[in-house]
C-alpha cells in the first residue's frame, strides 16, 4: 500500500470518527447549559455549567426508573429471543419439508408487517388480559416481533454447519436436545452475537409500543421517558438531552464488558 493511499485512508477514518463524536459533544454541551439557554453555541459552558438538567431528568422524568425498566425488558427479550430462535431454527434448518418451508415464508412475511399496524388490537387484547403497565405486557409483544428475524438468522447459519458432528454424537448415543445444547449451540456464537446486538438495540430504543403499553410513571421505559420532556405546553430540551446521556451510559458499560465476547464469537465464526 502506497503512502498516498495510507494518508487518504487515515484521513477518511479520522473524518468518520469526528462525525461520530460531534453529536455526543453537542449533547454533552447542551446537557450542562442553563435550562433557559437554547443557543446553538458549540463551546462548553465552563462558566455557566450546571447539573440542573440531570437533576430534572432524574426527578421530573424519573429516568433512573425508566432505565431500569428498559434494562429488564431488554435482557429478558434478548435472552428469550436467542434461546427460542435457536431452538426453532434447528429443525427448520435440518428438516427440508414443505411445512417448514411454509413456516419460513410466514416468518419473512411477519418481518415485513409494521408493528404499529397491530397496535390497536394488541392494546385491546393486553387491556382485557390486565397486562398493561406490566413487564409481561411489553416483553411478549417485543419477543414476538424479534423472533422472526432471529429464527431466520439461526436457520440460515445452522444450514452452513456440517452435520458430521451431529451424526457422530448421535452414534455415541446422544439425543436431539443433548446434540443441540452440547454440540451445535457452541458453534452458534457468531450468529448469536448478531442476534444479541440487533435485538438489544431495537428493544432498548423501542418507543411506539412502549409509550402505549407502559404509560404509567413507574413503568415507563427510556424512550417515552425522554419524550415526556416535550409537550404541547412547552419543552425542556436540555433536560431531555441529559436524560438521553444517562440512558446511553448502561449501553456503553455493557459494550465495554461484553465486546470481547462479541468479537470472539465473530472470530470463531470466521474460523469455522
Amino acid at each position: 500500500m502506497s503512502t498516498r493511499v495510507k494518508v487518504l485512508s487515515g484521513s477518511a477514518l479520522i473524518l468518520f470518527c469526528i462525525l461520530q463524536i460531534v453529536p455526543f459533544y453537542l449533547a454533552l454541551t447542551t446537557s450542562f447549559k442553563q435550562q433557559s439557554d437554547l443557543s446553538s453555541v458549540w463551546l462548553f459552558p465552563f462558566d455557566g455549567a450546571t447539573v440542573d438538567n440531570f437533576v430534572s431528568a432524574i426527578d421530573d422524568g424519573n429516568v433512573i426508573r425508566a432505565i431500569l425498566n428498559s434494562a429488564i425488558v431488554t435482557v429478558v427479550v434478548t435472552v428469550l429471543t436467542c434461546l427460542l430462535g435457536a431452538l426453532a431454527g434447528y429443525p427448520l434448518a435440518r428438516r427440508r419439508s414443505v411445512l417448514n418451508r411454509g413456516v419460513e415464508v410466514l416468518m419473512l412475511g411477519v418481518m415485513m408487517v409494521p408493528p404499529l399496524t397491530i397496535l390497536v388490537p394488541l392494546y385491546s387484547m393486553l387491556n382485557q388480559m390486565k397486562l398493561l403497565n406490566t413487564y409481561p405486557g411489553l416483553i411478549l409483544p417485543l419477543l414476538c416481533l424479534s423472533l422472526p428475524q432471529a429464527v431466520f438468522l439461526y436457520t440460515q447459519f445452522i444450514r452452513s454447519v456440517p452435520t458430521t458432528l451431529e451424526e457422530a454424537a448421535r452414534v455415541d448415543g446422544a439425543g436431539r436436545m443433548r446434540i443441540f445444547f452440547q454440540v451445535l449451540l457452541p458453534l452458534l456464537k457468531p450468529v448469536t452475537a448478531s442476534v444479541v446486538i440487533l435485538t438489544a438495540v431495537n428493544v432498548w430504543n423501542e418507543f411506539a409500543l412502549s409509550s402505549y403499553i407502559m404509560s404509567g410513571d413507574q413503568m415507563r421505559t427510556l424512550a417515552p421517558a425522554i419524550a415526556s420532556f416535550f409537550g404541547a405546553q412547552g419543552s425542556n430540551v436540555n433536560a431531555a438531552v441529559a436524560a438521553a446521556l444517562l440512558g446511553v451510559l448502561p449501553v456503553l458499560v455493557a459494550y465495554v464488558f461484553l465486546q470481547r465476547y462479541f468479537m470472539k464469537g465473530m472470530l470463531d465464526g470466521a474460523e469455522k
